[in-house]
């Protein structure tokens, strides 16, 4: 701190002189360059002369009213000239810093963002109050650059998982047209089977292709909640009776237990899709002759429901992939079990829209999925 001070003195003390001794030179200069015009201007301004009567001598003095009145202006110009030298000075040094401070944090925090190991000592002390933005921006940008590549490889899956999806269903669509075209004496219940096949495929690619149009809108866009008085017993019961005739044949079932004035705040139509792709997803997986319970309450803070179905136990490294999109506890993504592995991945959009969460938990004996829907956020206009 002292050499700096030392330094800024020093620094002034030269501009002074050096301000000196240009005035000087200026003045031999011009002096010398028009005969001694400014001594001849000095000498008639400042210098008084009498001659003796008596002896003839020439005597010769300094008017000192004037010559002060000149030395006060003469060192107010001087020191204006030197107060803004040092100004100018001081501000060009000035930049100079600034610069090559920005420079050099530039270089340290490029340097830094692309080191590998991390290390705040790559960030000069001068700059030590900054450290941790730099390092909070650091893990940002490497969050940023993971979630981007992520992104891009669920757009390689998206383009992957449509082929693999499509391919089935178009495949028999086309190889019971084809026997239909090349066959045309064929039986009429054998021809009935085969159209009734191919409209069977038909509407297992529109739905494919419905579900693969919804999770891209949802990812595009954001979710607009158009928010409503749901009746959630009644709404249940109706999924409940909808699903009958899928369940009825494996003996499977779904058991309503919501109290009857139970009222849920939300999108009526959204939630239903909650709510029937979590009934599709334990209908497909759940044992047959089994029971799918869905239970509601409301809490404080909210209501919550349950969905349970036995079934295989989902792995606990599975748990939280189920929710993303194209996955499938059947690695293998056979049509058996139906589905394009978007289901779920919807649930959760349309539940996060709503600021609930979604959750699954799952052991030996059963698999239940948790839906928790605030009520504080939505509210009916009168």
């Amino acid at each position: 701190m002292k050499l700096k001070k030392h330094s800024n003195i020093k620094t002034v003390l030269l501009i002074i002189a050096g301000i000196l001794v240009l005035c000087f030179f200026i003045y031999y200069l011009f002096d010398r360059s028009f005969n001694g015009i400014f001594t001849d201007w000095f000498s008639r301004k400042f210098i008084w002369q009498t001659q003796d009567p008596n002896t003839g001598q020439l005597n010769s003095g300094l008017i000192l009213t004037g010559f002060k009145y000149f030395i006060i202006k003469t060192v107010f110009f001087l020191a204006l000239t030197v107060s803004l030298a040092i100004w100018l000075v001081s501000k060009f040094y000035a930049r100079r810093k600034v610069q090559a401070s920005i420079q050099l944090l530039s270089q340290q925090v490029e340097e830094y963002l692309s080191s590998d190991t991390a290390s705040l000592e790559l960030i000069s002390k001068e700059f030590s109050s900054i450290r941790l933005p730099i390092s909070q921006l650091r893990t940002k940008t490497l969050e940023q650059e993971r979630l981007l590549e992520q992104e891009n490889q669920q757009k390689n899956d998206l383009i992957t998982y449509l082929a693999h999806d499509l391919k089935t269903p178009l495949a028999s669509v086309i190889g019971y047209l084809c026997l239909l075209d090349e066959a045309p004496t064929l039986p009429e219940d054998l021809r009935k089977k085969y159209i009734s096949i191919t409209l069977e495929k038909s509407y297992r690619l529109e739905q494919l292709i419905q579900e693969f149009f919804e999770i891209t809108r949802y990812n595009l866009h954001s979710i607009v909640v158009n928010p409503g008085r749901i009746h959630l017993e009644t709404m249940l019961l109706q999924m409940a009776d909808e699903f009958f005739p899928v369940l009825e044949p494996m003996k499977k079932s779904i058991s309503v237990d919501v109290p009857s004035g139970l009222i849920l705040y939300g999108d009526a139509d959204k939630l239903a899709r909650v709510f029937n792709n979590i009934f599709k997803n334990a209908a497909a997986y759940s044992y047959q002759d089994s029971d799918i319970a869905v239970c509601a309450r409301s809490g404080q803070d909210g209501v919550t429901l349950t969905f349970t179905n036995q079934g295989d136990p989902i792995p606990e490294h599975q748990k939280e992939t189920i929710f993303e999109k194209f996955y499938r506890l059947d690695s293998s993504r056979s049509t058996q079990t139906g589905g394009s592995g978007l289901g779920l991945a919807i649930a959760k959009e349309i539940v996060t829209a709503h600021h609930g969460t979604i959750s699954v938990e799952s052991n030996m004996d059963a698999t239940t999925f948790t839906v928790f829907l605030p009520q504080t956020d939505y509210h009916t206009k009168s």
